[in-house]
C-alpha cells in the first residue's frame, strides 16, 4: 500500500472530489465545491514529499516531470478507487492534484441530463460538443452518454483521452481507450489514427489547439461521429470560440464547415444545491437546425439565443431556463442563481437585498412564482 493512499481514504471517506497536496502547505480536500484542510497532519515538505508523489508513478515519467514540470496519469488504488493525478510545480517547490473517478458510470438519467442528450447518441456522423468550465462533470457526462450508446448500438468507440478516466468495458459496442501520451503522442496524432481505424466514433478528450478542432472538422465531415469538449459556458461562446482558433483568412471557410458537421452542443454547469449536500447540474443544449446552420455560416452568432428558446419543441434549452427550473424547485439558492446565469437582470430581484423591496412594493412573497 503506497504511503499517499491514506490521503485517498480520508478523501472518499467524506465523499471529496479533489486532493490537493502542496509542498509548505497542509494536505486539503474538496468537498462539495469547498477546500478544506485535512485535520491532524504536517506541512508537506522535502524529500518525504517528493518519494509520496513519486510512489504511485512511473520512474520515466517522475524523472520527466521534475525536469518538466507537468505530468498527468491515472492511478488505480484499487477496483473501486481511480484517481487523474496532475503533477505541477508552485512556487515553494512541487505540487500535485487528484480528482476521484468514479469507476461505475452513471446513467444519464442518474446525473440529471435531460432525455433529450440521448439524440446524440442515435447521430451517425457529425460534431458533438460537451462544454463547461473545468470541473463541470464533462467527462461524467461524456462517459454516460458512450455508455448510453455501448448498451444501445453496435459500433466501435475511440476514446483519445489524458488522462482515461472512465473505464469503459465493451457491451454491445466495441470501446477502444487511448491515453495520451503513453498510447498516442497527441490528441491530433490520436484523432488522425483513428480515421483509419475502422472506427464509427471518437471521443477526444479536449479540443485545445488549432490543429486538433481542424481534424474533428474534417472528420465529422468524413462521416464519424466526433465527441469533443471545450471549456465555454454556453453554445453562443462554442461556436465563437472554434471560429476564432483559425486564422482570419480561414474563418468564413471553417464557419461553413462548421454549419455543415455540427450536430450540437450541450454546456454544463454545476451549481451548489440548497436542499442537500452536494451540486446539481444545469444544462443548454442545442441542436443544429437549418436556422442553427444557417447563423453560424453568417457569423452571426447573437441571433442563436432567439433559436434556443424558441426550440424547445426540437429539446433546445437555454441555460438561464435550467438554472430557473433548479431555482423555482428549491434546490439552489438565488445567489447561486445569479452568479452562474447568462442573463444576470432576470435573477437579480431575487437576491436576498432586493427580496424585501420586491415584498413591499408587490404585497407578496416574491419567490412564491
Amino acid at each position: 500500500m503506497a504511503k499517499i493512499d491514506s490521503f485517498f481514504r480520508y478523501l472518499i471517506s467524506c465523499k471529496g472530489s479533489d486532493l490537493h497536496l502542496s509542498e509548505g502547505q497542509v494536505p486539503k480536500v474538496r468537498v462539495h465545491g469547498a477546500v478544506t484542510p485535512i485535520p491532524d497532519q504536517e506541512v508537506l515538505q522535502g524529500e518525504s514529499f517528493q518519494n509520496l508523489l513519486a510512489e504511485i508513478c512511473d520512474a520515466k515519467a517522475f524523472n520527466n516531470y521534475l525536469e518538466g514540470g507537468d505530468l498527468d496519469f491515472a492511478y488505480e488504488m484499487d477496483e473501486d478507487s481511480r484517481f487523474r493525478c496532475n503533477y505541477l510545480k508552485q512556487q515553494n517547490g512541487l505540487a500535485a492534484v487528484f480528482r476521484l473517478i468514479p469507476t461505475e458510470i452513471a446513467s444519464l438519467e442518474s446525473l440529471g441530463v435531460p432525455e433529450a442528450v440521448k439524440e446524440f447518441g442515435h447521430m451517425r456522423s457529425g460534431l458533438v460538443l460537451v462544454t463547461g468550465p473545468t470541473g463541470s462533470g464533462k467527462s461524467t457526462t461524456l462517459a454516460a452518454l458512450l455508455d448510453y450508446i455501448n448498451i444501445n448500438f453496435n459500433r466501435h468507440i475511440i476514446t483519445v483521452e489524458e488522462p482515461i478516466e472512465f473505464v469503459h468495458r465493451n457491451k454491445r459496442s466495441i470501446i477502444t481507450q487511448r491515453e495520451v501520451p503513453i498510447q498516442t503522442p497527441s490528441f491530433a496524432d490520436g484523432l488522425r489514427a483513428a480515421l483509419r481505424e475502422d472506427s464509427d466514433i471518437v471521443l477526444v478528450g479536449e479540443m485545445r489547439d488549432l490543429e486538433t478542432i481542424s481534424l474533428a472538422l474534417t472528420a465529422a465531415e468524413t462521416g464519424l461521429l466526433v465527441f469533443g469538449t471545450l471549456h465555454t459556458n454556453n453554445a453562443r461562446k462554442t461556436v465563437d470560440r472554434i471560429v476564432d482558433v483559425f486564422p482570419a483568412n480561414q474563418q468564413s471557410q471553417v464557419r461553413t464547415m462548421l454549419a455543415a458537421s455540427l450536430r450540437g452542443v450541450v454546456a454544463q454547469l454545476l451549481c451548489k444545491r440548497v436542499d442537500k449536500p452536494g451540486r446539481t447540474a444545469v444544462h443548454e443544449i442545442m441542436f443544429a437546425t437549418p436556422a442553427v446552420s444557417a447563423i453560424i455560416r453568417e457569423g452571426a452568432t447573437q441571433k442563436l439565443y432567439d433559436v434556443i428558446t424558441g426550440g424547445k419543441n426540437e429539446g433546445m434549452q437555454f441555460m438561464d431556463e435550467s438554472i430557473w427550473s433548479k431555482l423555482r424547485e428549491g434546490m439552489i439558492s438565488p445567489e447561486e442563481a445569479y452568479m452562474k446565469a447568462i442573463d444576470k437582470t432576470r435573477f437579480k430581484k431575487f437576491l436576498p437585498e432586493n427580496l424585501a423591496s420586491l415584498g413591499e412594493a408587490s404585497g407578496e412573497n416574491p419567490m412564491a412564482h
